[in-house]
């Protein structure tokens, strides 16, 4: 009786199929290495977003009446401005601090290192502390009121405290990093013989600036101006701290319903929130030239 017997190729065979395998695994090893990250976001954070934004349209049953009310609610209207107006001053404030301190990083190598731990340094410590201590500086009896009438520059004491400048003052002070760092480092990307070459042409220092630096350096701006406007649509500890009772944003309303448990009036809230979100970052990205600022400061 005969036995069959597989014979194993090979030669160039055995090569070609080692060689694929190799391949495969390779393909698959960035997957394999990020699959425990992906399970972790996809069952602690995309299910229960998914789930809560599913309220918005499912309670008590599949309906869009939620959203539509929305558009006569006054209230919902005026938080939604306030949020994107404090947004908007927030991220101006800090793109016009932020560009000196990131054009001496670049400029000055220097000092970088204590400007660089100096911008780093309130990175390392919790928003709710710093919040409190714009609390102790802004109070009606706070370090500013105390020094104004020291010096005698007031008769009484400023009312500084739960008023809208307050929590723009305070949210500049958290989000300025995130602008600082995207622009030096655009800034420092520039050829030193740039500038160089338009000061040895006859150009200004200011032209040269105009013509060449910020111009070169709108990537850097444009992440930086992208990331605080997103952050500070979001915010909530610092509004809610230093804001006004009458001044909300949309993210201290959505934790006010959270509380009161209403919880579809909250979940619509938040998908506003979050398409408002996507829709600006659409908006931006297709921008004359901001797109592309976009796609090189991510390389």
């Amino acid at each position: 009786m005969s036995e069959a017997v597989e014979i194993a190729p090979v030669g160039p065979a055995a090569t070609t199929g080692s060689v694929g395998t190799r391949r495969s695994w390779q393909a698959c090893a960035p997957l394999l290495l990020a699959a425990p990250l992906l399970f972790f976001m996809l069952a602690f954070y995309a299910v229960p977003v998914l789930s809560m934004l599913m309220r918005s349209v499912n309670d008590p049953a599949w309906t869009w009446s939620h959203y539509a009310s929305l558009a006569a609610d006054t209230v919902f209207l005026k938080v939604l401005s306030n949020t994107l107006a404090t947004s908007l001053i927030v991220t101006l404030g800090t793109l016009v601090l932020g560009y000196p301190v990131a054009l001496s990083l670049a400029r000055a190598p220097r000092h970088a290192p204590v400007t660089l731990v100096l911008i780093l340094v309130p990175l390392w410590t919790s928003v709710l502390v710093r919040s409190y201590a714009w609390m102790v500086l802004m109070g009606r009896h706070g370090l500013i009121n105390e020094a104004l009438l020291a010096l005698g520059m007031i008769d009484q004491p400023l009312h500084i405290l739960n008023t809208p400048r307050a929590t723009q003052i305070a949210m500049i002070h958290i989000l300025l990093p995130y602008m600082v760092l995207p622009i030096a480092n655009a800034l420092r990307q520039i050829d030193p013989s740039l500038p160089r070459a338009s000061s040895g042409l006859g150009a200004t220092p200011w032209s040269t600036f105009r013509q060449i630096t910020l111009p070169l350096s709108m990537p850097g701006v444009a992440a930086g101006t992208l990331l605080v406007f997103v952050l500070a649509l979001g915010f909530y500890i610092t509004p809610a701290m230093l804001g006004g009772p009458r001044e909300i944003t949309l993210s201290m309303l959505i934790a006010q319903q959270v509380e009161q448990l209403n919880w579809a009036y909250a979940a619509t809230l938040s998908t506003v929130l979050l398409a408002t979100t996507l829709l600006i970052i659409a908006g931006l990205s297709r921008l004359p030239g901001v797109g592309n600022a976009f796609r090189m400061s991510a390389r």
